[in-house]
């Protein structure tokens, strides 16, 4: 999908820290938050920010530790869930975001929803994109992980070590899917994650990130109920072609948000990767029928 709309490459200081941001769209309309998962960065948004620059801001962070942004030391970034959270908090505050969507997907959800359930007078809707918070409703790979979980330890460290791999990461964007869908990964996706990622000090963080996910759990309930209670304008784009959110983990959002428009399309967790062109007009759909733009 082309556009004209050009991305901006930018840094701030959020808490010290020195955090690399992509930026698309104009810079009074109205925000669309991005958060990434691991093991990504903002480079997954590179082809959905210009698609909608048109109208919308869009911003898109490198977590901390993640991409180009600064990695500090442990002892003034924690590396765990809350940090991460509270990292987003700080972020839209430094940027003067008032008022935004949020996208929520991978690691991304549960750092986005923790700042909904902060401030939900500051969102104007939630985009869903393969992020959970149904934990009866897990896909089949998150069998090993409940392992680990059940297992802390020495053991459990090395297995998490394991996994943060070249290997590891191609199996994380190229996993599941379909083989005329699959070749639509670019190897460009682990190749640059991996590099980006591989010191000894990022691989240590993404493990203590790993082992942290089972905190995620008690955050769970309160995430649905936070669905329940404010009812956000909601849109779920999802790819059922994903080992740990398959379609029953797009499907369970009805429970608490039974009007919200669900789409299954075609591909698997990196949907943007597979099927950008589906897409980018449900999501312009989407945001066009929220309120009228504010920041």
């Amino acid at each position: 999908m082309s556009s004209g709309v050009a991305v901006r490459h930018r840094r701030i200081l959020v808490g010290g820290v020195e955090v690399f941001y992509r930026e698309a769209g104009p810079v009074d309309g109205p925000v669309l938050l991005l958060p990434h998962g691991y093991p990504g960065s903002s480079f997954v948004y590179r082809g959905l920010m210009p698609a909608l620059g048109d109208r919308w801001r869009t911003v898109a962070p490198d977590l901390p530790g993640f991409g180009y942004s600064s990695t500090p030391p442990v002892g003034e970034f924690g590396y765990t869930f809350d940090a991460y959270a509270g990292f987003l908090s700080d972020f839209v505050d430094a940027m003067g975001l008032d008022r935004y969507a949020i996208w929520l997907h991978d690691y991304g959800s549960q750092f986005g929803f923790r700042l909904a359930l902060a401030a939900p007078e500051r969102v104007r809707g939630l985009i869903i994109q393969n992020g959970d918070i149904y934990d009866d409703a897990f896909g089949p790979k998150y069998g090993k992980l409940q392992e680990l979980w059940d297992n802390p330890g020495p053991d459990a460290r090395r297995a998490y070590a394991e996994h943060v791999s070249l290997e590891g990461f191609r199996d994380e964007f190229a996993g599941e899917l379909p083989d005329d869908v699959a070749d639509r990964i670019s190897p460009d996706l682990w190749t640059l994650h991996w590099t980006l990622m591989s010191t000894p000090q990022r691989r240590a963080n993404l493990v203590r990130l790993l082992e942290d996910q089972p905190s995620t759990l008690d955050w769970m309930p309160r995430e649905r109920a936070y669905l329940r209670d404010h009812r956000p304008p909601t849109l779920i784009v999802w790819g059922p072609h994903d080992g740990y959110m398959p379609e029953p983990s797009a499907r369970a959002y009805h429970r608490d948000l039974p009007d919200a428009d669900l789409h299954l399309l075609g591909g698997g967790h990196w949907l943007l990767e597979t099927h950008l062109d589906e897409v980018v007009p449900l999501v312009r759909d989407f945001l066009d029928g929220l309120d009228s733009p504010v920041r």
